[in-house]
């Protein structure tokens, strides 16, 4: 890993952030790519699905939505130890999102006024789930979970088909997920035309579709390489979406005390997801640096995805961070604002207390980032590229949008009245003023008499 030495520099905020390795991105060459998928699928639906699953998944499916019975099927098939891993999962990220709904709330300012706030789910969600170099089951729980703890009414997956199947089937661990969630309605169909189907919705061409496929979304969600992220972000404009998805990362605090090798096996866990993930280490300890180079040396070869690993670790989007002490490795990775941040120091509360900037937190050795993968009951839709600085992470709040509710009585309107006339008139927006003096005066346009019948009415 290049070595990125902070040492002894005084660095503006500009200049830090400018200092965090990042992976290059050609989003315009994907946005030339992607652009005629989305207008193609919207012009011809499900046949244009097809073509595309064809051309870049290998694969024609036999249905683009899956028959329920393959999915019930799946979980039969499904292996017993597989099985109680991901219901145990299930269960521990049921638990964290169904304590995370939001509580419909009022405030009484005055006699006769209130503006209460009530937190409404989604109507339709669509949930993507990727394919490409691993199979995720995994986000299908991170997406439908907290979907489902709002009380979303209309869940969709759309997850690639499985190269390996003839039928044109997702995996089927995937769909033996969808069956232990409940969730019916899955599709397979994978990257921008995914996306493109959710946003505008797909009418079926062959008679086993019917007239229409896929109704369209009111929000995507899910991870996806650059072709899914930059279909998201052209449909942004008209259908809600979580965010705009780069490569995975990790940055890890770590000190003298640390432990090398374990360090060294949490930036490959992270480097195996993808050539472009990102694996960064901010340590004031150049012994401990060094001593994490020599783990990596010896561990990379032995990984099942050693050339994986080795060209995400020695990217321009992975370092090891030398600082001078730990309130700049602080700072730094308060600038990297990592999609998962570990931190392996020897007062770690501290530290936890001190971070402005990630999307989630692993505290001490013991919780390293598979961990919330997987089953620590967090979400793993989380904030890539820097984007933690401002975005959070996917959780139920995800998939509601609080709406404020007035409830002003006469009494309560009636003691505003004459303010929010002069208010109003002062933004040169009468008729705002005249809609609410016309609950209580005959002529709010007779301006000659308006404050004599303001007084009359006793709203002066």
């Amino acid at each position: 890993m290049r070595i990125i030495d902070l040492r002894g520099r005084k660095l503006s905020r500009a200049e830090l952030l400018a200092a965090m390795p990042r992976a290059a991105m050609g989003t315009s060459e994907a946005t030339d790519l992607v652009r005629p998928i989305l207008d193609d699928v919207k012009e011809r639906g499900a046949a244009a699905l097809r073509d595309f699953e064809e051309k870049f998944d290998h694969v024609r499916p036999e249905h683009l939505r899956v028959p329920e019975e393959e999915i019930e099927a799946a979980l039969d098939t499904l292996d017993p130890e597989v099985r109680a891993a991901i219901e145990e999962s299930v269960r521990r990220a049921r638990a964290v999102a169904e304590n995370q709904v939001p509580k419909d709330f009022h405030t009484d300012l005055a006699p006769g006024a209130r503006v209460a706030e009530r937190w409404i789910p989604i109507q339709r969600v669509g949930l993507y789930v990727p394919g490409g170099k691993a199979v995720y089951p995994s986000s299908v729980i991170m997406n439908a979970v907290p979907a489902q703890a709002a009380g979303v009414e209309s869940l969709a997956i759309a997850t690639p088909p499985a190269r390996d199947n003839d039928k044109g089937l997702p995996n089927k661990t995937i769909l033996a997920t969808c069956a232990i969630l409940g969730v019916k309605e899955v599709y397979a169909v994978g990257g921008a035309q995914a996306i493109a189907m959710f946003a505008y919705g797909a009418k079926g061409s062959e008679p086993q579709d019917g007239e229409v496929l896929c109704d369209p979304v009111d929000k995507i969600t899910g991870p996806g390489n650059i072709f899914v992220a930059t279909a998201k972000s052209l449909v942004s404009a008209f259908v809600g979406i979580d965010a705009v998805a780069g490569p995975t990362e990790i940055g890890i605090i770590a000190d003298k005390d640390a432990n090398p090798s374990l360090l060294a096996a949490d930036l490959i866990g992270q480097a195996e997801h993808d050539e472009l993930a990102g694996s960064v280490l901010f340590t004031d300890s150049p012994e401990l640096a060094d001593a994490v180079q020599e783990n990596l040396n010896y561990r990379v070869p032995k990984t099942e995805h050693a050339e994986r690993v080795h060209m995400s670790l020695s990217g321009t989007q992975s370092a090891i961070v030398l600082t001078d002490d730990l309130d700049q490795s602080v700072d730094a990775a308060n600038a990297y604002a990592a999609e998962h941040l570990e931190i392996q120091t020897a007062d770690a509360d501290a530290v936890v207390k001190r971070i402005k900037n990630a999307g989630a937190i692993f505290r001490g050795p013991y919780s390293p980032v598979p961990l919330g993968d997987y089953m620590s009951g967090s979400n793993h839709v989380l904030p890539t590229g820097g984007t933690a600085r401002f975005a959070a992470g996917l959780g139920v709040h995800t998939f509601m949008k609080p709406v404020e509710v007035i409830e002003y009585d006469e009494e309560g309107l009636k003691a505003l009245a004459a303010r929010i006339n002069a208010f109003a008139v002062s933004e040169d927006l009468p008729a705002h003023g005249e809609c609410v003096l016309s609950r209580f005066v005959k002529d709010p346009y007779d301006k000659a008499t308006l404050r004599e019948q303001e007084k009359e009415a006793g709203l002066r």
